[in-house]
């Protein structure tokens, strides 16, 4: 799932910012932008992303603007400038010619100016508090994406029941036609044959023999093409996902198993249809299931 926060907080030692931000992904994955000197505190604030959420590519940077030391609080590094210093006579004895660093220069030196580390012993407990913040911002933010996910879900589902209810009173109309249909060309068939041989057939097989033969393998294909338990399961499936999604909480994992029974449901209707009816509504919840597949699988 998507979602943004940010949250910055004025400390004794200068200015913290903690930005949250993550992209759809079925899986949890964490980068952290962040100054080396603050790279010490990465674990606890992984941690507290790990115990709100589960799923999606999160972002975290963390950026600590220092106060500037003014007046005393700031001072020359003896020990540096003394470095520079050598090996600034190092270069001279080797490049006569080269020009000495000016006293700009110098103090612009990384470390030769000490500024004062305020506030630093409580670093550590203001990036922890300022996360917290920022996590319940970022859950508040991924929150509002769910509920409208949700409804997006709930729209297809009732989509999907409306198409079992519109079909389910075709199945028994569609499997008696077809086995009236197939009993009635089997007969015209037989009677030309029955015909030829003079009445009778192979074996002494009775004309009454063949004709509940062909009957019962037309009974037994009938009851092949019988979406009817299929459907059943499909309404059961759609009430569990309505119940998952209306409980709440971590319920990713959960509706993309029930995504995968739907969907083998579906294929099962698809490929044992007979009528045009049954497969057009197989084709209609299967493009519906997909819709919701393709949105389940950012949900947390």
């Amino acid at each position: 799932m998507t979602g943004y926060a940010v949250v910055t907080r004025e400390t004794a030692g200068g200015t913290l910012t903690i930005e949250l931000k993550s992209v759809n992904s079925r899986f949890l994955d964490l980068q952290f932008r962040m100054n080396d000197d603050l790279r010490a505190l990465e674990p606890g604030l992984r941690e507290s992303i790990m115990a709100r959420v589960t799923r999606g590519k999160v972002e975290c940077r963390v950026s600590f603007g220092r106060k500037a030391a003014a007046g005393a609080a700031q001072a020359v590094n003896a020990g540096v400038l003394a470095t520079v210093a050598q090996l600034q006579q190092q270069v001279l004895r080797q490049f006569a010619d080269a020009t000495p660093l000016s006293v700009n220069e110098l103090l612009r030196w990384p470390g030769v100016i000490e500024e004062a580390q305020l506030g630093q012993d409580n670093l550590p407990a203001e990036v922890a508090a300022a996360m917290q913040d920022a996590m319940a911002a970022f859950i508040d933010s991924r929150a509002r994406e769910g509920a409208a996910l949700q409804a997006m879900l709930e729209s297809r589902v009732d989509d999907l029941q409306a198409l079992v209810v519109q079909i389910t009173p075709l199945v028994p109309q569609v499997v008696a036609h077809f086995q009236q249909n197939a009993l009635e060309r089997m007969q015209t068939a037989l009677g030309p044959s029955m015909a030829a041989a003079g009445g009778a057939l192979p074996a002494a097989v009775s004309r009454d023999e063949v004709l509940d033969r062909v009957r019962q393998e037309v009974t037994l294909y009938g009851i092949r093409i019988d979406v009817s338990e299929e459907l059943t399961r499909l309404g059961a499936h759609l009430a569990e996902t309505r119940h998952v999604l209306k409980k709440g909480g971590q319920v990713g994992k959960r509706l993309d198993f029930m995504m995968q029974e739907l969907n083998r449901e579906a294929n099962t209707v698809g490929s044992k249809a007979s009528a045009k009816e049954l497969s057009d509504a197989a084709m209609a919840m299967k493009l519906l299931i997909e819709q919701m597949r393709e949105q389940v699988q950012n949900l947390e």
